[in-house]
This record gives structure tokens, sequence and C-alpha cells, in this order.
């Protein structure tokens, strides 16, 4: 009677397939942008609270090199998910046009991209740059934009100075005053310096959104060979993902819970701040608070497409559909903040 215990299993799994759900425990990976902090704490929300298991997926979550170079692990498809930078994707799309890498959950409606310098240095407004040392790791998903918020805001670019750091080295060389100010995520760049010793009342962030940029930061991205043959897959996952988040901006102190038992060199006081600040800036903005998480205005995706263009020479620019798909959202209902 095997033959009919297999049966009924195949049964029971194609109904479960059905419905919307993926097998039980399917193996996925999910590479983050960067270490694990505060603003990861979504994703190990959804991981501790069961809500990728509920969908099937065994999910593992990694770290990364940074918001621009992991795009390519998911054009790869050494991850089939990964958290980076859409601006970034525009040009990776550009420049590699067989690889149709596309995001499929917006996770910061107002990118963290921003100058941060000391009160001493008297960065105030963007032109403040002019006759300033900057640095700038290559790789930095804030340094990407810089070209665009020098045309935006009519900076001399050749009255600053570009200097290349590693991101390790960064913000101990503003502490130092070994340059001027910096490229980096704000929430990022801000609790750093505090941690070289910089009091926060002496800290200046300069957040590009603030300054004429209208760009999207940092969404979920899918490898289009895994996206094809696993459509329930993303959306189980983006679901999983959309209660992680919800819980984590509603709750943010129970959330850091779930980084530190993943980062025990974490001080869990700064990782807390620094996932509120990037509730506060990034997630919850008052546009999510009106349409939900996880989706984009396409109209301000098409304008931060063309802003991008001013200063970046595409091929074939991409139109917003290009590069973002909905298709994977839950409904909206079930992506609003309570």
């Amino acid at each position: 009677m095997k033959w009919v215990h297999a049966l009924a299993c195949m049964a029971i799994s194609a109904t479960f397939l059905g419905s919307g759900h993926v097998a039980a425990q399917t193996p996925v990976k999910f590479a983050l942008d960067w270490k694990f902090e505060g603003p990861s704490a979504p994703y190990f929300v959804a991981l501790d609270k069961g809500y990728y298991k509920a969908e099937g997926l065994d999910v593992t979550i990694d770290t990364g090199p940074g918001s621009v170079a992991g795009i390519g692990r998911v054009a790869a498809g050494t991850y089939p998910l990964g958290f980076f930078d859409i601006n970034s994707l525009f040009k990776f799309r550009d420049q590699n046009p067989d690889k149709d890498v596309k995001a499929v959950m917006m996770i910061y409606d107002r990118p963290p991209f921003s100058i941060v310098s000391l009160g001493k240095n008297n960065v105030k407004k963007p032109q403040d740059l002019e006759g300033k040392t900057l640095g700038a790791p290559a790789p930095d998903g804030a340094f990407a934009q810089w070209k665009s918020f020098v045309k935006e805001n009519k900076i001399d670019a050749g009255k600053v100075k570009i200097e290349n750091v590693g991101f390790p080295v960064r913000e101990p060389m503003l502490a130092k005053g070994d340059v001027q100010a910096i490229t980096g995520f704000s929430f990022s760049s801000f609790f750093n310096l505090i941690q070289n010793g910089i009091k926060p009342e002496d800290i200046s962030v300069m957040l590009m959104s603030d300054h004429g940029l209208v760009l999207y930061g940092n969404a979920i991205m899918v490898n289009p060979d895994f996206a094809k043959a696993n459509p329930k897959i993303i959306e189980g996952f983006v679901r999983a993902t959309t209660k992680g988040l919800i819980d984590t901006i509603k709750d943010p102190e129970t959330a850091i819970k779930s980084v530190m038992k993943r980062n025990d060199t974490a001080d869990e006081r700064i990782e807390l701040a620094r996932l509120k600040m990037a509730i506060r800036d990034n997630m919850a903005t008052d546009w999510v608070k009106a349409n939900g998480v996880g989706d984009v205005d396409m109209a301000r995706l098409a304008k931060s497409i063309d802003q991008v263009a001013d200063t970046f020479d595409f091929k074939t620019k991409p139109k917003a559909e290009d590069v973002f798909v909905r298709t994977y959202l839950p409904p909206a209902d079930q992506r609003k903040l309570q």
C-alpha cells in the first residue's frame, strides 16, 4: 500500500502548492546589503516569528558587501534574493542587459543616502562641501548618487576633493580630521561616529532626499531565472517579510532582540537607536503610512530614473516597470501600518 500513501502525499502537496504556498521548507538564501545591524531587523523578526517557515521557506540570511556591489550576487544566482540599492540597479541593468534583475518590494521609501560631517567643519548646506575633502568608499550606495546630488544642488565638483576610503576607516578618518565630510547611510555613519567618541550634538547629517533627490532606496531584488521558476517562493518570501517589516515598525524594542541574537558584539542601545532612525526616516514615511509598505509610486520611480539619467549615460534608459514589479506583493490591506 506504499504507492497509495505516496499518491495521497502527492495529492496533498498539489493542493498545498495550488493554494498559493510553496512546498514545505524550501531552502532560500537571502543576502543583506551590509552587517547584522538594527535596520536588518525585519528579516530576523520574520525568521524568529516563523513567518518564513509558515510559507514553507527555510531562509538563510547572510551579510553583504554594500548596497551596490551585492547586486551582482543576485544577477549571478549566488543569492536568488537580495537587499540592495534600486538606483544602482538602474545602472547595473543597463551595463548588463542580459541580466533582468528586478526589485519586488521596496523597503526604504526614502533612501538613507547622506553627507555626514562634524559641526566644526561647518558643512551646513551642499555648497559648503566646496573646498573640502570628501571621504567616499567607491562601492557606497550614497556615493553612487554623488553626481546627481552635485547637479541638483549646483555644487562646483571641481572644488571638492574626493578621497576613496574603505568602509572600516571612513568614520574614523572623519573623526580624526583626515577628511571633512563623508558619504554614507545616515543610520550607519551617525552611530559609527558615536562609537568613535564623537558626541551626537557634534554630528551633522545632511540627507540627500532633503536636498533635491527624489530617489528611492534599498529594495528586495530577485534573480530572473529564479523568479521565472519559483514565483510562489517569491510571493511567500515577500508576504513573510511584509509581516516582519510591519512588526518591526510597530515594536522596534522587541524587534531589535532578533538582531542581537545574531550579533553579540553589537551594542543593543546603539542598534535600537539605529533602527528607530531608519524607521523614522526611511521605512515608515508619510507615503508608507498612507499607502502601506512594500510598494512604490511608479510616477516618482520614473522621475528618479530621469534624475539618475542626468548624470549617467544610459544606453537604454529603463522604464519604471522594467525595474520594479508589484506582482509578488500582498494585497494593500495586508501591507497597511496599523
